[in-house]
């Protein structure tokens, strides 16, 4: 046999097992263009899942609980979930069997570690955890919660800070087994700062590495924006901040830089926001400022319009912007000059005196199909939706809970352009805590969604937000066909 001869069986061999893939993920390929070798791709549920939930709190007064829950999904069968400690590794924590009921773990160990966890089968589509932690004293008493992270190579935090009386630590996981090499960089009010040793910061396979932002930079600056980014592999990454005074909590990533940005869900009672954006684009950005509220958009009394250089970090206080009544902060772009994509972040307190806490609300990717966040109390939770472009129809469904009970649905009508703000009813004859599904219905607008927290504790309105974006639940699958001419090739 000569060697053309080889490549041609090679290559019907190549062709059968790349047909025969397709037909098994992605469905029947009759809808194949003739003389194609693919059409529009499906949208199948994802196979397997991975997410990071950083090291919780290395104060003696902590106690973390971890929420693990999948929504039901059609499709796939069977699967496993769970996290372990990324080094060493452990006992599974929080195993999950089936999708539906959330399971609970807890730890009150000052040294508990970051956790790497996987699903997959039915219970990889829209896996959530969420990580939520009570510091009932101490420096960095308040409520700290985070939905556990997405390894990616890329996250931006607007909010960060470097001042006085701010002690602000970025966790780095690695999932990997391979190490992973980090670069860190810090914008401030005058553009970027030097840092010492932000580049090239090795986190090992399967470990977390913390890094106090204090120590990469000698400049005290009150607001910060890091952007951090993998030269190598991928990592989890999100920052603790602790405002001695104000309690602690974790800062979210914030969405992808955009023009157009939401942040729903600030607090009725908010006794103080602060808006920290940065450009990271070679033009100054000029940018609209809006209220989304339970009637309609309005634009705040003094805050219309602002200005952010590029290369630059600008902070500005809209103090009690929601004037007791829950809304969403819309930014758009001035028609001054053209749109620049920018990022953002709020920094909401509550509370007063010596009883505040403070938690942050990035700006939010849409909701898209499908969002869900998990650890939702009976009496805690406050749910916020944003609709813009259109009015939206969104049904929410909250599963049953760590105690059992049957899920519940409800479906509501959000206006375009305003922030409804509600809270989720629980599970019918069901205990504990429970998950809450969110789902915009075809035909409407653009949802964004969040789910604000609260445990007070000895008078101190202690509370925490969640962005709800999208959960990744589905993926875009190419079809495949047959196409002869790549043998003539």
């Amino acid at each position: 046999m000569n060697r053309s001869t080889i490549s041609l069986a090679g290559a019907v061999v190549a062709l059968a097992v790349l047909t025969g893939a397709a037909s098994l993920t992605g469905g029947s390929d009759s809808g194949a263009a003739p003389g194609h070798g693919g059409a529009s791709a499906a949208r199948l549920p994802v196979q397997r899942t991975t997410l990071l939930c950083p090291a919780p709190s290395s104060s003696e007064f902590a106690t973390t609980t971890y929420t693990s829950f999948t929504p039901v999904s059609g499709g796939a069968t069977g699967g496993k979930a769970s996290l372990v400690p990324a080094a060493p590794k452990g006992k599974p924590i929080a195993p999950l069997s089936a999708p539906g009921k959330p399971v609970t773990a807890s730890t009150d160990q000052a040294d508990a570690p970051a956790l790497v966890g996987t699903a997959d089968g039915a219970l990889a589509p829209g896996w959530t955890v969420q990580q939520s932690t009570v510091v009932d004293s101490g420096a960095a008493r308040g409520l700290l919660g985070t939905s556990c992270l997405v390894p990616d190579s890329e996250f931006w935090f607007a909010g960060a800070s470097t001042a006085t009386g701010r002690q602000d630590y970025l966790h780095l996981v690695n999932p990997d087994q391979a190490p992973a090499v980090v670069d860190v960089q810090l914008y401030g009010k005058d553009g970027q700062l030097k840092a010492s040793t932000g580049d090239g910061i090795t986190v090992p396979g399967d470990s977390s590495e913390p890094v106090l932002l204090s120590t990469l930079v000698a400049d005290k600056q009150q607001d910060l924006t890091l952007h951090v980014v993998a030269r190598s592999g991928r990592v989890g990454a999100a920052v603790q901040a602790t405002d001695s005074g104000k309690g602690a909590d974790w800062l979210p990533a914030a969405g992808d830089p955009a023009t157009s940005l939401v942040m729903p869900g600030i607090p009725s009672d908010a006794g103080d926001v602060r808006l920290v954006v940065f450009d990271p684009g070679s033009d100054d950005a000029d940018l609209t400022l809006k209220l989304a509220t339970s009637t309609g958009s309005i634009t705040p009394a003094g805050h219309e319009t602002l200005h952010v250089k590029s290369g630059m970090t600008t902070a500005v206080d809209l103090g009690d912007i929601t004037k007791g009544e829950a809304g969403s902060l819309l930014i758009g772009s001035s028609t001054v000059h053209s749109a620049v994509p920018v990022v953002a972040a709020l920094r909401v307190t509550r509370g007063k005196g010596s009883s505040q806490d403070l938690a942050f609300l990035p700006a939010t990717a849409p909701v898209g199909n499908r969002s869900t966040v998990a650890d939702n109390r009976a009496k805690g939770s406050t749910l916020a939706l944003t609709a813009t472009g259109k009015d939206t129809s969104v049904k929410i469904t909250s599963s049953a809970g760590t105690s059992g009970g049957t899920p519940v649905t409800k479906t509501v009508t959000v206006k375009a352009g305003t922030t409804m703000s509600l809270t989720p009813q629980g599970p019918d004859g069901g205990k504990g805590a429970f998950a809450v599904t969110v789902e915009p219905l075809p035909g409407g607008g653009t949802l964004y969604a969040s789910r604000m927290l609260e445990l007070p504790l000895n008078g101190i309105p202690m509370f925490t937000i969640q962005p709800m974006p999208d959960d990744r639940g589905m993926v875009s699958v190419p079809k495949a066909g047959v196409r002869l001419q790549i043998l003539n090739r």
